[in-house]
């Protein structure tokens, strides 16, 4: 296993890993379901690679991505908060909406951004070795995504947010309204999954309207490792846990395409990660009592 492939592994971790944040923050602080990112991540990546051959600074384009993804995380959240529609249902018609509007925002099903400047390209740091680049620019990224999120976190809406996902009732008995606490988590995690789908592109060479396929599910993949690995005891762990989840879940698909696998057997790779990892507490119990007797 060569240093470019554990490098290679885990960037696109750490820039996956703020997508699997966004899921974190509607899955497990919101308890709910939503499946908007799907689209979202998409969207991202649309609008960065529609605005970088535009030739506008891709820095600049990261910001417009993650006011898109908060737009549509806020049709998602109006849908269920003001048109009373159920939290799944109202995620699967924001993205299947998203898919139209991302074609369109691209013009065609796949923009190659081979030729055009990215903000890999851009960035530099003398005496540091090429090859670390782009790790150094995606980890300032993610640390500064976690630093503003935590920060967030410990403010007082920062409580009420993941007060509602816990026990809505106690919350609307201080006088809080739910309805908007669950509009910006919705916002909020949204924008992370599109400034990951505007990373993704930037990083890959290329925006693709089907890239969005399954994103729920790597994400969902990501904290669960996470939650294993760290626990659930500390906020201030598991998102950090959630990051290595995601590097890990990256790595552990890498080494299966290296290993012999077709790419067509993705699905199925991901979903037995899932099954092993969800079944890692369980499995543990059961060896250690068996061990012991």
């Amino acid at each position: 296993m060569s240093l470019g492939f554990i490098l290679t592994s885990i960037e696109q971790g750490l820039i996956y890993g703020i997508m699997a944040i966004g899921v974190y923050i509607t899955f497990r602080i919101l308890d709910f379901a939503d499946l908007t990112v799907d689209g979202s991540i998409t969207l991202g990546a649309a609008i960065s690679s529609h605005m970088i051959i535009a030739n506008f600074n891709p820095f600049f384009t990261l910001i417009v991505a993650t006011v898109g993804g908060a737009i549509s995380g806020s049709i998602t959240g109006f849908l269920n908060t003001k048109m009373k529609i159920a939290p799944l249902l109202s995620g699967i018609l924001t993205m299947t909406s998203l898919y139209s509007i991302n074609l369109r925002i691209m013009g065609r099903p796949n923009i190659p951004l081979i030729s055009d400047i990215t903000i890999f390209d851009l960035f530099y740091l003398p005496f540091i070795p090429t090859r670390y680049q782009d790790f150094i620019l995606i980890l300032f990224i993610v640390i500064m995504v976690l630093i503003l999120l935590i920060l967030f976190l410990k403010t007082k809406l920062g409580y009420a947010l993941r007060a509602t996902g816990d026990n809505p009732n106690m919350v609307r008995s201080m006088a809080i309204d739910t309805k908007k606490i669950k509009m910006i988590g919705l916002i909020i995690a949204n924008s992370f999954v599109a400034l990951s789908g505007a990373l993704i592109c930037q990083y890959q060479g290329f925006a693709d309207i089907s890239m969005g396929i399954g994103t729920i599910i790597a994400g969902l993949a990501s904290v669960i490792i996470g939650e294993v690995l760290i626990g659930k005891k500390s906020f201030y762990f598991i998102v950090p846990g959630i990051i290595l989840g995601s590097i890990i879940y990256r790595g552990s698909i890498s080494f299966a395409l290296m290993s012999g696998f077709a790419a067509s057997d993705l699905k199925l790779l991901t979903a037995l990660i899932v099954i092993f990892f969800l079944s890692a507490p369980r499995l543990k119990s059961f060896l250690g009592g068996t061990f012991n007797a």
